[in-house]
């Protein structure tokens, strides 16, 4: 094989590997309802990444118990494993939990094999934990990869983004940007993003997201559209 080839087919391979990369990017989602999250008109999913925290997640689960609504929290394996408690308080709430990875890296940058390891790793701690094996995969950052999809098959995980975020991870969020931020995609179908930690954003910006909360549940059954989990969504 010449240098050219052996260039063009290792060019092919890395673009194969990164192609599904792009879909964290808005404009990819919408051409991908199913992989974003869009579900039944008259439901929005409600999620959370990164826990569970002690520090943090007991608030949302009195919140959410306060509204009488529950949600789907994608877990990070690392923090299951140090906080199993919070995480079995989320199953006992009657929330469903789903997998954010072991650890919050980014797919196309982690060396080959971790992810489908780490993933598996994290599937059975949840099982393990909650005594419920988890349906869904939120891969960290949105980014998936070639290996990342396969994995997620491997393991019976179904890929899930989002179709709107709060923007609820940066110093500067508040509980009024969050919902600034939901509101252009807050309709019936909507896979709302929120954080219920600030393990990977800045310290306490999970305040942003607590604060939002009860006005965002209030303002979509306001217009008629039912709150809750993914099992709920209806997702193509």
């Amino acid at each position: 094989m010449t240098r050219a080839a052996l260039a063009l087919g290792l060019g092919g391979a890395a673009l194969l590997h990164a192609a599904p990369g792009a879909t964290w990017l808005p404009t990819v989602r919408r051409l991908l309802p199913g992989l974003a999250g869009a579900g039944a008109p008259d439901h929005v999913a409600l999620t959370f990444d990164d826990g569970p925290d002690p520090r943090s997640t007991p608030y949302f689960l009195g919140e959410l118990d306060r509204l009488g609504c529950r949600a789907t929290f994608f877990v990070l394996g690392e923090m299951l494993e140090r906080h199993p408690d919070v995480g079995r308080r989320i199953a006992e709430a009657g929330h469903e939990i789903g997998v954010h990875g072991w650890r919050h890296q980014n797919a196309l940058t982690t060396p080959p094999g971790r992810v489908a390891a780490e993933m598996g790793r994290a599937t059975g701690l949840v099982s393990a934990v909650t005594g419920v094996r988890p349906a869904w995969y939120r891969p960290p950052y949105g980014v998936l990869s070639a290996e990342t999809l396969v994995a997620a098959r491997y393991w019976r995980l179904r890929p899930v983004l989002w179709t709107a975020w709060g923007r609820d991870w940066t110093e500067r969020a508040t509980p009024a940007s969050v919902l600034a931020s939901m509101a252009p995609g807050l309709r019936g179908g909507a896979t709302l993003l929120l954080h219920d930690s600030d393990h990977t954003s800045a310290p306490g910006a999970w305040r942003s997201a607590l604060g939002a909360l009860g006005q965002l549940v209030d303002h979509c059954r306001s217009a008629g559209l039912r709150v809750g989990p993914l099992a709920e969504h209806g997702v193509d």
